[in-house]
């Protein structure tokens, strides 16, 4: 028996070092600190047809079929020694007089065609606001911000909308490409949003979160899967919509 009670015990305190070692590498795990906000362009333009980058949008255009760049936020940070002027500023909308940001030519080209809204001052309002937060270069803050743009555009996600142009389609086909794409579980890191375009709902952006790592890994090479997976879930929100066509 005492031989017997023994052996319980050790195994006992086998299983509780192992549910505490799973804790422990658990406990830094699970907690978004990033967004990355990825704009369907065409939906954007359909109830935005004023703005410059929506004046000169075109069906063979790079933002026809490919996400755009709306975003990449700090959790809970926004702008960081920013005066109240340029806050103002920023809230109003005045976003081209906001000082220009300074990125070198190479930057600036990816970031052109990334992110349409640049034709409106939209990364003088990005890196004021949410930038400015980050503690890197503007040129490290958006090259990685683009580069994880491209990841999700050579992904299934944007596949699934490419193919679906002017159809309707669901969180869980949604979620389902996020997974062949990211890893098992990336979907329930999406939130989606959708707004009404006359009597149609359409999908206006996907948000995703990202660990605190998002701009340690900035590097060439930082896999947008690792970033997902290491964040917290989040509801999906918008649970179908039609995905807009360029002129709709």
């Amino acid at each position: 028996m005492a031989t017997w009670m023994r052996a319980l015990g050790a195994a006992v305190v086998c299983l509780l070092a192992l549910v505490s070692d799973g804790a422990a590498r658990d406990a830094g795990r699970g907690a978004t600190r990033f967004i990355l906000a990825a704009s369907w362009q065409p939906a954007f333009c359909a109830t935005n047809r004023q703005k410059s980058e929506c004046r000169v949008q075109t069906r063979d255009g790079f933002d026809a079929k490919n996400f755009s760049l709306h975003g990449l936020w700090p959790m809970r940070e926004d702008y960081c020694d920013v005066s109240e002027q340029q806050q103002r500023a920023d809230r109003d909308g005045d976003w081209k007089s906001l000082p220009d940001v300074q990125l070198s030519p190479e930057t600036k080209a990816v970031l052109d065609k990334a992110m349409p809204g640049t034709q409106s001052g939209l990364e003088r309002h990005e890196w004021t606001k949410h930038g400015t937060c980050t503690k890197v270069s503007p040129d490290a803050y958006f090259r990685a911000a683009v580069g994880f743009i491209d990841q999700l555009n050579a992904s299934a996600v944007r596949q699934l909308f490419a193919d679906n142009i002017g159809r309707k389609i669901d969180a869980e086909s949604i979620k389902a490409a996020f997974d062949e794409s990211f890893g098992p579980g990336a979907g329930d890191r999406v939130k989606m949003s959708c707004r009404r375009v006359g009597d149609e709902r359409v999908i206006s952006e996907l948000t995703i979160g990202l660990s605190a790592d998002a701009l340690d890994q900035a590097a060439p090479g930082a896999r947008l899967a690792d970033l997902i997976q290491s964040a917290g879930r989040t509801s999906f929100g918008c649970n179908e919509g039609v995905v807009s066509a360029v002129g709709h």
